[in-house]
C-alpha cells in the first residue's frame, strides 16, 4: 500500500545463508526488508528492540537434532512469540575459491550442524583435512571467500556459492538426502492466530525443584488430556548443576480445551512456564484427538460438574 513501509524481517545471516533461503519461502518476504544479523540471539534481539518485525531462525534439523542456542534464547530474556514454522530441505556443497581443487584442500571451515551430516562424505573424501567452526554456513562461505583466509574451503549451501562467487568442487555431499531444517518465525508478544486444526503450542516448562517424578509431573498434565508431544527435552538454566528446564512442542492450539487445560495444570506444577505460541503446523498433519478430549467434552464435563455443585444431580 502507498505511504506504508515495508515489513522487516531478521534472519541468520550473512547473506546466502539457509535460514535467509528458508525466509525466502515466505510470500510475505518478497515484499519485505530482510535484514542479515551474525547469531541467532542478535536477530531475536532485533525484534524486543523493536528494529524487525519478525525473525526467522532455525530450531531443529532431521538429522542432527535441536539447535541449542535457539532453544537457549526463546527461554530466556524478554519473551517473543513464535508465529510460524518452515521446513527446508537442506543440501550441502564444498566450496572453494577458483582454482583450487578437491586434492589442495587442507582447512575446510562450517557450521556444526553442517559438519555433523557431512561427517560421513569428510572422512572419504578428505580425511586429513582440519574443520574449523564458523556462526553460520554462508559465514563459513564469507571466510573463504576472503583472499587472505586461513581456510581453504566451505561446506554450505550452493546459493551461497554464487552469492560469494565460489567453486563447488563438489555438490550433495550431505550423508542424509532426505534432511531437512525446522525454522520458526518470531514477534513480539500478541494474541495467538487462530486455530487451524494442524497446529502446534511450543512452551519452556520450569521445574519448581529437582525431585523423583518432576519430569512425570509435566508429562502427566498433558497425557491425562490426551495431548501428544512431538518433541521434549532438557535444557540447562544456569542456575546451578542438575537444574533444568524442559522445552516442549505439543500438537493443538492453545485454543483448544485440551491443551488449554494442559498448560492450566503445568502452571500449578511448575516453577514458571514460558508460553513461546501456538502456530500452523507447516506439514499440515491434524492433531490426533482420542475419545473424551475434544472440546465438546470438556465442555459436557464442565457443565456436569456445575450441576453437581449446584445440588443438580
Amino acid at each position: 500500500m502507498p505511504g506504508v513501509p515495508p515489513a522487516r524481517y531478521a534472519y541468520l545471516g550473512p547473506e546466502g545463508t539457509f535460514t535467509e533461503a528458508a525466509l525466502r519461502t515466505l510470500p510475505a518476504a518478497s515484499r519485505a526488508d530482510l535484514q542479515p544479523y551474525p547469531t541467532v540471539g542478535g536477530a531475536l534481539d532485533a525484534v524486543r528492540a523493536g528494529d524487525a518485525d519478525g525473525a526467522l531462525v532455525p530450531i531443529e534439523n532431521s538429522v542432527e537434532g535441536s539447535v541449542p542456542v535457539t532453544l537457549d534464547e526463546l527461554a530466556i530474556g524478554e519473551p517473543v512469540l513464535i508465529t510460524r514454522e518452515v521446513l527446508l530441505p537442506v543440501q550441502f556443497a564444498l566450496l572453494a575459491r577458483s582454482g583450487m581443487t578437491l586434492d589442495q584442500v587442507k582447512r575446510v571451515v562450517t557450521h556444526p550442524h553442517a559438519e555433523a551430516q557431512c561427517r560421513g562424505w569428510l572422512r572419504r573424501h578428505l580425511p586429513d583435512a582440519t574443520i574449523g567452526r564458523a556462526a553460520s554456513t554462508a559465514a563459513a562461505a564469507v571466510l573463504v571467500a576472503d583472499a587472505g583466509a586461513s581456510y581453504d574451503a566451505a561446506i554450505a549451501a550452493p546459493v551461497a556459492g554464487e552469492r560469494y562467487r565460489l567453486t563447488a568442487l563438489a555438490r550433495n555431499i550431505g550423508d542424509n538426502p532426505d534432511a531437512v531444517t525446522r525454522f520458526v518465525l518470531v514477534s513480539r508478544p500478541a494474541a495467538p492466530s487462530a486455530p487451524t486444526g494442524a497446529d502446534k503450542t511450543s512452551l519452556v516448562a520450569f521445574i519448581r525443584d529437582d525431585h523423583p517424578g518432576a519430569l512425570m509431573e509435566i508429562l502427566d498434565e498433558f497425557a491425562v488430556r490426551g495431548v501428544n508431544l512431538a518433541r521434549l527435552e532438557s535444557r540447562p538454566t544456569g542456575q546451578a548443576m542438575g537444574r533444568y528446564c524442559f522445552s516442549i512442542d505439543a500438537e493443538g492450539h492453545i485454543a483448544d480445551a485440551r491443551v488449554g487445560e494442559a498448560l492450566r495444570g503445568l502452571r500449578r506444577v511448575c516453577a514458571d512456564v514460558r508460553f513461546l505460541g501456538s502456530y500452523p503446523r507447516a506439514d499440515a498433519t491434524p492433531a490426533t484427538v482420542r475419545p473424551g478430549t475434544t472440546d465438546a467434552d470438556f465442555t459436557d464435563a464442565e457443565r456436569w460438574l456445575e450441576r453437581l455443585r449446584e445440588g443438580r444431580l
